[in-house]
């Protein structure tokens, strides 16, 4: 199993064999049919209790300690899966276990171990005392799995840049491929045109942390090729065309997608999936100084497209066409893209929904599927040809920045398809990675977007 990152994690479940209170989680068709514990009904109607979603309500036992607990699922629990979240921050110490007539244990479990989250590296949080004791037929090792992907995505976004520039973002990730035997490189600095990956040296040249691509492989060839590459801008001032300090404050998570895809190799390594692993992060810093890239700007990338700079706040992109190209070099059979890279996509789809592009109408079904069972929300935006048009450059093949800034989040994804010519099947995903207001099973701060749901499609595709 994989260490938890930054933070000493106890785990929130109980030892195999440990007995724990109920907590019953019912939804008010439940206690209208009466299909929990008859003692625990009966307190539920004498306090008033209506199984509102999150609602909670301690059971008293005969000697005036506490026997069981009920906890609301509401009339529609697909609306907030992992409400159990809330449990972890409610139940009083000891060992319990959640029992529930609708929802699978998985979930309920999921949920609860989520919502143990807190980010602790620069204040102690006070321990709760409190486990669950797991219901037969939960396992244990892909719940605990996808909690560690899901935290280590969050820790690395929430980290703030003093302590996670690109050398930082490094030895992180060096720490992930050494724990699962993974062979890990980084191309630094003046290193990077050396080996023609000249849009990444150009976007964090002028950053006193020297940009790098990383790069880690693990698997054995023959299996399926899966390549995953990652946005690792740790901080995005906007460079010369300076971002507001409004827009700046969270600028930190601008690597989120390397978090995110660190994470789903996470997944993939500790399940020990027959695969063929690859995985890219351009680790760099939009910063400013002399030496920064200027609007207007010409710059040859590593697949020859030559790139106009018409605005240095739009370097996402850049970083991200060089590390693709590299991987469509030898084309793998399945390539995911992650990347926090436009405001459009959240106006699109706002900051919970996590929007992919893709040509692939299979992959995308299977992408679709694998959200609905994992209950891990994104939704498909159109590769739409028709605005491949507006990223046409005066003086260069393309520009960074089309004018007008209409459809944003697609002429991004056009701009990075000029990049991957090769490989079949490629999905671009452009996430938030972070959480605004507060949920059940997740606080304010870094998040998980859909990583859980395309572990499930890389599982399924792996070697028999």
């Amino acid at each position: 199993m994989s260490p938890y990152y930054y933070i000493d994690r106890p785990s929130p479940f109980s030892a195999e064999g440990v007995a724990g209170k109920p907590v019953y989680a019912v939804t008010p068709e439940d206690l209208e049919a009466g299909s929990t514990d008859p003692a625990a009904l009966a307190w539920a109607r004498a306090a008033g209790f209506k199984a509102d979603s999150g609602s909670f309500l301690l059971v008293p036992g005969p000697q005036g300690d506490v026997a069981s607990a009920l906890f609301g699922l509401g009339s529609d629990p697909a609306e907030a899966p992992f409400a159990t979240g809330k449990l972890s921050r409610l139940l009083p110490q000891g060992n319990w276990r959640i029992e529930s007539a609708g929802l699978g244990p998985a979930q309920l479990t999921l949920g609860y171990g989520l919502g143990t989250y807190s980010f602790g590296r620069y204040r102690a949080d006070k321990h709760r005392d409190v486990q669950l004791s797991l219901q037969p037929g939960v396992d244990r090792g892909e719940i605990e799995r996808q909690l560690a992907a899901v935290f280590l995505a969050r820790d690395l976004v929430n980290v703030p840049t003093n302590d996670m520039g690109p050398a930082e973002l490094e030895a992180a990730f060096r720490a992930l491929g050494e724990h699962y035997g993974a062979t890990v490189t980084s191309i630094v600095g003046d290193d990077l045109l050396a080996h023609n990956f000249p849009l990444i040296h150009t976007v964090g040249r002028a950053s006193v942390s020297s940009p790098r691509l990383l790069e880690l492989r693990w698997g054995e060839k023959g299996h399926p090729r899966i390549t995953l590459v990652g946005k690792g801008v740790c901080f995005d001032t906007g460079g010369l065309d300076i971002k507001g300090a409004a827009n700046m404050a969270l600028m930190k998570k601008d690597m989120g997608g390397a978090a995110n895809v660190m994470g789903l190799a996470l997944m993939i390594m500790d399940a020990s999936l027959k695969v063929d692993l690859q995985v890219l992060v351009p680790a760099v810093e939009n910063s400013i100084s002399g030496n920064a890239f200027r609007p207007g700007d010409i710059y040859r990338s590593r697949k020859g497209i030559t790139v106009q700079i018409d605005n240095t706040d739009a370097e996402g992109r850049l970083v991200l066409a060089d590390a693709l190209a590299y991987a469509d070099e030898t084309p793998p059979d399945l390539m995911i893209d992650m990347a926090t890279l436009t405001g459009a996509a959240r106006v699109a789809l706002g900051t919970e929904l996590a929007p992919y592009f893709t040509d692939d109408e299979d992959l995308s079904r299977d992408l679709m599927e694998a959200s609905r069972q994992e209950a891990d929300p994104m939704w498909r935006l159109p590769l739409w040809m028709g605005y491949d048009k507006d990223i046409r450059a005066r003086a260069a093949d393309i520009t960074n920045s089309p004018s007008g800034g209409m459809a944003g989040s697609i002429t991004a994804a056009l701009f990075l398809k000029r990049f991957v010519t090769a490989t079949k099947r490629w999905a671009h995903f452009d996430i938030y990675a972070w959480v605004l207001a507060e949920k059940p099973h997740a606080p304010v701060g870094g998040e998980a977007f859909a990583i859980r749901a395309l572990y499930r499609v890389i599982r399924q595709m792996q070697a028999g």
